[in-house]
């Protein structure tokens, strides 16, 4: 009987490569802090660091430019950064899942349908309740969301093709186009709703209060949770459904709790800022390059990847068009453009 010998990693490697690793995510954490605070300072008007300061921590005070500042600070800039950084990450972590539980290198959060979902229940309690606060159609819009992914998920899990990978895909195109479709007709049968559709589906982080943004950062946290528990059996699935099975992973379970997670990701993330395109197909991509194909690091990786990137675009956006301002969202489409671009060049889709 022939025997044969398989060579082990040394060691020094595995470590290497761990080292390697954590050195990048504590990078790109610092690089998050740095982004934050110009973001703090950027603007319409600039900030120098010790008005950054004192309009962060200073006590109300009766001079008007000091008091002027506080409030650009603390009512302005500060939520924006932190919706910046929320959403990106929930956008960078569920691209990185949509990407792994499709085993498809173009899935974006859209494919489950969460962007158009959310654009439909926009427009149409607007038209029929006539709200015009973005704090009081939000709610609707991650309830638009959610329905939006059980349909897909619901779908794509009935048939011959259940819990094939191309079946949720098709079933996410198939209820995004119906959507989008729908969408249109009422936004053009109501001028408030074109208006308010016009301005939610250029994707924006400004002008939204802690009010929303604290609620949307529950939302984000619990699909966090969720998407953590379920990395381990995302690598085991990427081997293929037969191989995860001889492993003793249950293929329905973990594929259900990673679309809940990406659901509550994508959903609070467009509810609050409106759809943001490209943004989780980049990020993921990019984490992938520079971790390789284990879900343990590539997932944090793509979320840091994700705030960061709106975080800049948001403030790029500030900056081009000053005094005015660019929608973060328009931003994050004229990188991810040619991103698209440069992977089809580079034959990425050829697995697709």
């Amino acid at each position: 009987m022939f025997t044969t010998e398989v060579e082990r990693p040394a060691p020094g490697g595995t470590n290497g490569t761990r080292r390697r690793r954590a050195v990048g995510l504590c990078v790109l954490t610092a690089a998050l802090v740095i982004a934050a605070a110009v973001s703090l300072a950027v603007g319409a008007r600039a900030l120098s660091p010790a008005e950054v300061w004192h309009g962060l921590f200073a006590d109300p005070e009766p001079d008007q430019k000091l008091t002027e500042i506080r409030l650009i600070v603390q009512t302005v800039r500060v939520p924006r950064t932190v919706l910046a950084i929320v959403a990106g990450l929930a956008l960078g972590v569920g691209g990185a899942l949509i990407q792994g539980y499709t085993r498809n290198p173009i899935a974006d959060t859209g494919l489950l349908g969460v962007n158009a979902g959310a654009s439909f229940a926009v427009v149409s309690v607007i038209a029929l309740f006539g709200f015009t606060n973005p704090f009081q159609y939000v709610w609707f819009a991650f309830v638009g969301a959610g329905i939006a992914g059980v349909v897909v998920f619901g779908l794509a899990s009935i048939g011959r093709g259940a819990g094939n990978p191309l079946t949720l895909a098709l079933a996410g195109q198939g209820v995004t186009v119906f959507l989008a479709a729908m969408t249109t007709a009422v936004a053009l049968s109501d001028q408030k709703s074109l208006n308010a559709l016009r301005f939610w589906n250029a994707g924006s982080v400004a002008g939204v209060g802690f009010d929303v943004i604290w609620p949307v950062t529950g939302f984000v946290a619990v699909g966090l949770v969720l998407a953590l528990v379920t990395l381990p059996a995302l690598n085991l699935l990427n081997l293929g459904d037969d191989v995860a099975r001889g492993l003793g992973v249950n293929i329905a379970v973990s594929r259900s709790v990673g679309i809940v997670a990406i659901t509550l990701l994508a959903g609070a993330a467009t509810a609050a800022c409106g759809p943001i395109a490209f943004l989780g197909l980049m990020v993921a991509h990019v984490a992938r390059y520079l971790t390789g194909p284990d879900y343990r690091w590539l997932v944090p990786y793509a979320g840091l990847l994700g705030s960061g990137v709106l975080l800049v675009c948001d403030i790029v956006g500030r900056l081009v068009v000053r005094p005015g301002e660019l929608e973060s969202g328009v931003v994050v489409a004229l990188l991810g453009a040619p991103f698209f671009a440069l992977l089809v060049w580079r034959g990425k889709f050829k697995s697709a």
